[in-house]
């Protein structure tokens, strides 16, 4: 995703043109209507229809006997059945003002043969040679829904595919996030909740053909835009470029993950009928040779597939590759929107691959919604014209752990929690307004029944917890890796550890002894807090680099604490996204020395530390950075909830060993989704970080505040 001014606007809002349907003879206007009922195909007409227009597959506009009406149609025949050809008074743009709501008069569409399931011989597979895409021959038109595999409990994959296919959508669209399967240089991840494999086969079962977006870089609102964060450990380094160094570690990835996915495509017998190439490029576009690199760095590991692009209208001339279908990503239908995609490519299917039925959200912002009749008015035109579409997103899911990315537009905001989206289901996977309505309008334009409706899965509210024990940031400095000892401060990228793929994200804590005071000035990345010994002094970060610290007589440990709260997933500056402290820590221009530096990435393994340490009873309140134990009772049956921490400020929430992501006073999001699928029978151990102060209890409840 998404376009640099619509980052910077939030969620623009929907085109509001209105349409109208004239019969092919010159007859009166027909007023045009939202309700899906005039959608139906098999609704009766007083006029043939002409071919064309709205549907190139409408039956001729002439009977045996002639008026004048039928000749002056056969006489416009070779003009209005170039379907989608540019048209000089509309400037290359599609004739809206020719329609109205109401859906041309075509059989219902009927793909009931061409499923994963069903279409045994494979030969030709997907196919753009014309107006139309052909999925072994016949005509097909791309359903597409987005959910991503690592944003969802792998439990919980089916249940959103299987709903993704009873709402009528024949295809699932992923990402694939480099950063989370390569998290170090050369030790690939998939298992668990990050095996790509078993989702695209899971998809196949449930009946849908699966477009990959496979990057390198995938922006989705995910720190880095999806790439490795060791690849800023080299300054050099270009991104998203033919650099040496990102070619060498972009062929490493590939020979592993395409090999993966090879045999998951179509022609072997799987549902991926398409890949797309990068995602974006042309926001970027700062290197001619990029995108043809990677198309052959496809091609030659075995993708034979249909090959993509995607872009905004705007900067899809910049993006786009030769002999690679261009797709377009958009937020709302309007005259305009295909001026661009008509002078990259003519004669080809139009491809939707990102309409946005939703917004993500940065904290300390507005929830962002978008309207359900919108939505449906805009995908009815898409099924109107026959354009294949594909909506982001379909289901969000969650950004759990500490994978969040960023926006920076001079403040650097990081994306919440949630990626709940206002999509089609919600966060947790219920059903939502927009769902039924675009159920209904398929329902409408679809030959086959849709499948029966899964149930929902069921919530609970569980008993208010109260943690029992805490243990401040100072007592749990021993129970982490050995620190790294250092002149001067090093960012977190370039730490010493992991293999030597330094820490990806977390805190990191910086500790030097000072004898005197004065101006402190450090460039933090992205907020720090600031200590003497364990008092709090002050916070650092976006903007603030300065800061006066007095010292008595005596020496102190200065401790610095960083957070990286997400790096910025789109835009060149992905380029300048290290985190920690960054360059020299001065006290009145004299650089300090003498560093110890504690990498904090909260692993599994240090809460395994953490539980031989000796734990403290909560006091009555605590200023500072401290963990915290509770235990959350789910009995014998768990369920989804969601976790509300009201009077507590900022910080993260472990729950058996999960990382549910962060919770933040500032809003706009209050509750945490816990998966009944991450539940224990019975007792269930909470360990909060909180950052600045501690709250008093915890509570649950059975409906997301978002």
């Amino acid at each position: 995703m998404r376009s640099s001014a619509l980052l910077a606007a939030g969620s623009p809002s929907l085109g509001r043109s209105r349409d109208s349907v004239r019969s092919c003879g010159g007859g009166s206007h027909v007023p045009g209507s939202r309700h899906p009922a005039h959608l139906n195909p098999a609704r009766p007409s007083a006029e043939p229809w002409c071919p064309g227009l709205a549907a190139m597959s409408s039956p001729p506009c002439f009977r045996p006997s002639l008026s004048w009406k039928r000749i002056a149609c056969i006489f416009l025949l070779p003009v209005i059945s170039s379907g989608f050809a540019p048209r000089v008074k509309y400037n290359h743009q599609l004739n809206f003002e020719e329609f109205g709501s109401q859906l041309p008069q075509y059989s219902r569409f009927n793909w009931s043969h061409l499923t994963p399931l069903e279409l045994k011989v494979r030969a030709v597979g997907l196919q753009a040679k014309k107006r139309h895409f052909t999925l072994e021959g016949h005509k097909f038109l791309i359903f597409g829904g987005s959910i991503h595999y690592f944003r969802v409990p792998r439990e919980y994959w089916r249940d959103r595919l299987l709903k993704l296919k009873a709402c009528g959508f024949n295809t699932v669209t992923t990402y694939v996030p480099w950063n989370l399967h390569e998290p170090q240089r050369g030790t690939f991840d998939f298992s668990g909740n990050l095996d790509l494999e078993t989702f695209v086969l899971t998809a196949a079962e449930v009946g849908l053909w699966v477009i990959l977006r496979p990057g390198p870089y995938i922006c989705s609102e995910i720190d880095l835009g999806g790439l490795p964060s060791w690849l800023l450990q080299d300054p050099k380094l270009r991104l998203r470029t033919t650099h040496k160094g990102f070619k060498n570690a972009v062929d490493k990835y590939f020979d592993h993950l395409i090999a993966r996915v090879v045999p998951l495509q179509y022609h072997q017998g799987g549902p991926i009928i398409a890949v797309q190439v990068e995602n974006e490029y042309g926001a970027f576009a700062v290197d001619k040779e990029y995108m043809p690199y990677l198309k052959k760095a496809l091609l030659k590991r075995g993708i034979v597939e249909l090959l993509l692009t995607s872009d905004s209208e705007k900067d899809m001339h910049k993006g786009r590759i030769k002999g690679v279908l261009a797709t377009i990503n958009l937020n709302s239908f309007w005259k305009g929107i295909f001026t661009h995609l008509y002078k990259v490519q003519r004669n080809k299917p139009i491809m939707i691959m990102e309409y946005w039925v939703g917004w993500y959200d940065t904290w300390g912002d507005m929830h962002m919604v978008k309207n359900a009749n919108d939505v449906e008015k805009t995908i009815s035109k898409f099924i109107k014209f026959e354009i294949s579409f594909n909506v982001y997103m379909f289901h969000g899911g969650t950004n759990f752990g500490f994978i969040n990315g960023a926006t920076d537009f001079g403040i650097h905001k990081g994306v919440v929690t949630s990626y709940d989206y206002d999509a089609v289901l919600t966060e947790a996977g219920d059903y939502t307004e927009k769902y039924f309505k675009l159920r209904k309008l398929f329902e409408f334009v679809l030959a086959s029944p849709l499948p029966p409706l899964p149930v929902l899965t069921p919530k609970a509210v569980y008993p208010s917890m109260r943690p029992s024990l805490y243990l401040p940031l100072w007592d749990v400095l021993q129970y982490l890796n050995e620190p790294v000892i250092s002149d001067q401060p090093v960012n977190m990228e370039n730490l010493p550890i992991n293999n030597g793929s330094g820490q990806s994200y977390g805190f990191v804590l910086y500790e030097t002894c000072i004898c005197s005071g004065g101006l402190l000035n450090a460039k933090v990345h992205d907020i720090a807090q600031v200590f003497l010994n364990e008092t709090l002094i002050g916070i650092l970060g976006n903007g603030y680099e300065d800061m006066n610290v007095f010292i008595d007589e005596e020496c102190q440990h200065l401790r610095i604490l960083v957070e990286n709260q997400g790096r910025v997933n789109f835009s060149w500056k992905i380029q300048g996204e290290r985190k920690g402290l960054i360059g020299s820590v001065t006290i009145d221009d004299i650089p300090l020395e003498g560093f110890t530096i504690y990498s904090m990435d909260m692993k599994v393994s240090f809460f395994e530390r953490l539980r031989s340490a000796t734990w403290r009873p909560v006091p009555a309140s605590y200023l500072g950075p401290a963990f915290y134990l509770s235990t959350l009772k789910a009995g014998s049956s768990p369920k989804d909830t969601f976790l509300r921490l009201l009077d507590w400020n900022y910080g993260f929430v472990f729950i058996n060993g999960h990382n549910l992501g962060r919770y933040w006073n500032i809003g706009p999001q209050k509750t945490l989704y816990i998966p009944g699928a991450w539940l224990h029978l019975g007792d269930n151990e909470i360990i909060l970080f909180e950052r600045s102060k501690s709250g008093s209890y915890m509570q649950t409840t059975n409906v997301p505040m978002l």
